[in-house]
Parts: structure tokens; C-alpha cells; sequence
């Protein structure tokens, strides 16, 4: 036989690999990436409220152990912490602008009973209308009001 007479077909090229669909690594991609945004996302949150959280804790031990203020100087520290905490760890839109009773029956969500609204923490709200002076005793069971709550704000 002659090369010329054989039967013989020339190379043939495969034809090129087309983009769809895609590989798996590309579909593991496309889960994981917006998962890990979401994960990192949620992380962030988680450690910006603790440290809110363990910050308002320390601030609140030194209110406490404070002798050098009176009753009238604590309660303007503490509403001022309870209030930059609640904006901290709740949507700043929900907590910022609440006032009066509304800001008392929002901090009165996180613990048991009323004690915000119908206890000692509505010196938080009434205290720059009273006539009458704010005594230690009730300075000392706002901070044990206000320690609760601080914890009921950890486990969430």
C-alpha cells in the first residue's frame, strides 16, 4: 500500500471546554463566599457588642465604687452608660431616640417585671424633675438594677 491510498483522517482537536456550566470548585465558591461574609459579618457584631458590654460592666464597678460623687452625679453617669449601651448593642434606629416612659419600658424588655417603669429606675427618667434629692439607698438599688440588666445584655 501506498501512504498516498490509506485511509487515514488528520488529527482531530477536541473542542474547547465551554464556560457553562461551571466547575464545582466555582459552585463552592459562590456558596461560600456570601456563607464566610455572613459568618465574619455576625463575628463582628458578636465581639463589638461584648466588648460594649464588658466596657459598660467596668464603668459601671467605677460608678459604683466612686465616693467623690453625689447621688445626683451617678444617676447622670449611669443613664448616660445605660443609654450608650443600649445604643451599642441594639439597632442604633430602636434605641436612640426613645425618651421617657417609652425608654423605660424598652430597658424593662430585657429583665423580669417592670422595674424600670414601675420601680427604682424611673429615677433614670424623673430624676431632672424631682423636687426632692436623690438619696444613696436609691442610687445603690439603681446600680443593682442596672447590673441586671448589663447581664441580661450578655446573653443575648
Amino acid at each position: 500500500m501506498q501512504a498516498d491510498t490509506l485511509p487515514l483522517k488528520d488529527i482531530h482537536i477536541p473542542e474547547a471546554i465551554g464556560w457553562w456550566p461551571p466547575a464545582i470548585g466555582w459552585w463552592l465558591l459562590a456558596v461560600l463566599i456570601p456563607l464566610l461574609m455572613v459568618f465574619f459579618i455576625w463575628i463582628y457584631k458578636r465581639l463589638n457588642r461584648n466588648s460594649a458590654i464588658k466596657t459598660a460592666k467596668k464603668c459601671l464597678a467605677a460608678i459604683k465604687q466612686d465616693t467623690s460623687q453625689d447621688a445626683n452625679q451617678k444617676l447622670v453617669e449611669l443613664s448616660a452608660l445605660v443609654r450608650r449601651v443600649a445604643i451599642s448593642v441594639a439597632p442604633r434606629a430602636l434605641a436612640a431616640g426613645l425618651t421617657g416612659r417609652d425608654w423605660l419600658a424598652y430597658l424593662d424588655q430585657s429583665v423580669k417585671g417592670a422595674p424600670f417603669t414601675e420601680g427604682v429606675g424611673q429615677l433614670l427618667a424623673e430624676a431632672p424633675y424631682r423636687k426632692s434629692a436623690i438619696t444613696d439607698a436609691e442610687i445603690s438599688t439603681l446600680i443593682s438594677l442596672c447590673e441586671d440588666w448589663l447581664k441580661t445584655q450578655a446573653k443575648k
